[in-house]
């Protein structure tokens, strides 16, 4: 019944060395480093870069534009307490007796 755990422990062991091609040790390591380097540069930067490119125009595009709205003045404060444009204002009234 001992034993029963370090089976399965090599079964698991076992069947991620087969799935991984039989590599083992450093050439495991080796093998994966390899395909992680070959994986960043053939598909993630080249997305990362895509995308940064494309903000790029597009501040480009919006800074470029004669007919863009641009507030000129800063917006005037509620003086309400709420915040709120409609309604009463918060007012608590404390009875004193």
């Amino acid at each position: 019944m001992g034993s029963g755990w370090r089976r399965t422990v090599g079964n698991v062991r076992s069947f991620v060395g087969n799935s991984m091609g039989g590599l083992t040790g450093g050439s495991n390591l080796a093998a994966w480093v390899v395909a992680g380097t070959l994986a960043y540069f053939l598909w993630v930067k080249p997305s990362q870069d895509l995308k940064r490119e494309q903000e790029e125009r597009a501040a480009l595009a919006a800074a470029s534009d004669r007919y863009r709205y641009v507030e000129k003045r800063k917006p005037i404060p509620d003086p309400q307490e709420t915040g709120l444009i409609y309604g009463k204002k918060n007012t608590t009234k404390k009875l004193e007796d």
